[in-house]
């Protein structure tokens, strides 16, 4: 049976990683602004027998740490070359879902040498890309409400689950998604919150030169799957896949389907 080893990667901040195998290149998974690294077993555990997988608790997230400070989109770029120089990868093939998502353009826009590969999953340009700046403004208020309000995120957490779960999820997938959401930290989720919503993208996605899949759920309202079309016809030879029945959470509500477009995509590289 596969295991999973949890690894920490020294500070400041210190950030934890889940690794599965050790049989091929590095592939680092990478979760949305609700998530953290155990969005991703199954996914690990796929990918194990042929490559060295990888998922990251972002900084303040999961088993990271917190900091101080205010946070910049290349802080994160910052910290996913702090994982692939601990794992020795020269070069790695990055998968992201939703905010992931973004982190990975934006990180192939500042370190493309690093990059073998680009998996965009559940995710967009940006919401600036997508909607008005009243748009962003309201979404942002109504997600801080809550906690500004004093409640935990463990109270929230089932309203944002149900608004991010396609028709066709089990109560099995709901409690691993209320689960991540609980276990939020609330002055970094803010943080983060506040810079990866006004993120202005600096990547050109017709200068994408490595293979890209994209995959989507079919009842993604968060990022549908319009959002996912624009990615893939932008960069040039995308692939697209989108997933029945499935919703934001693409990787945990139709994992099968996620795992064999994702394998079937690493291996014709």
């Amino acid at each position: 049976m596969t295991e999973i080893e949890t690894r920490r990667i020294p500070g400041p901040p210190e950030l934890c990683i889940d690794i599965a195998g050790n049989a091929g290149e590095v592939v680092l998974f990478l979760h949305g602004i609700g998530g953290n690294r155990t969005n991703w077993r199954d996914q690990l555990l796929a990918l194990a027998p042929q490559y060295t997988a990888v998922a990251w608790d972002a900084r303040g997230y999961g088993e990271s740490a917190d900091y101080e400070g205010d946070l910049r989109m290349e802080d994160f770029a910052a910290d996913i070359l702090r994982v692939l120089d601990a794992m020795g990868a020269e070069r790695a093939h990055l998968v992201g879902l939703s905010m992931g998502g973004m982190l990975v353009q934006d990180f192939y826009a500042r370190h493309p040498e690093r990059v073998r590969s680009l998996a965009l999953c559940d995710t967009s340009r940006g919401p600036r890309t997508e909607h008005s700046d009243a748009w962003v403004e309201e979404f942002l208020a109504l997600r801080r409400a809550p906690l500004l309000a004093g409640k935990t995120p463990a109270e929230i957490a089932p309203k944002v689950a149900e608004s991010l779960l396609g028709s066709r999820a089990t109560e099995e997938m709901r409690a691993r998604l209320v689960a991540s959401l609980s276990a939020l930290h609330p002055e970094s989720y803010l943080k983060t919150l506040e810079t990866v919503t006004r993120y202005h993208p600096i990547l050109t996605l017709a200068e994408v030169a490595v293979p890209t899949l994209v995959i989507v759920g079919e009842d993604d309202r968060l990022t549908p799957p319009h959002a996912s079309e624009v990615l893939a016809r932008g960069i040039p030879g995308a692939r697209l896949e989108v997933l029945p029945g499935a919703g934001h959470l693409s990787n945990i509500e139709a994992p099968v389907a996620f795992n064999a477009a994702l394998l079937g995509f690493l291996r014709a590289i």
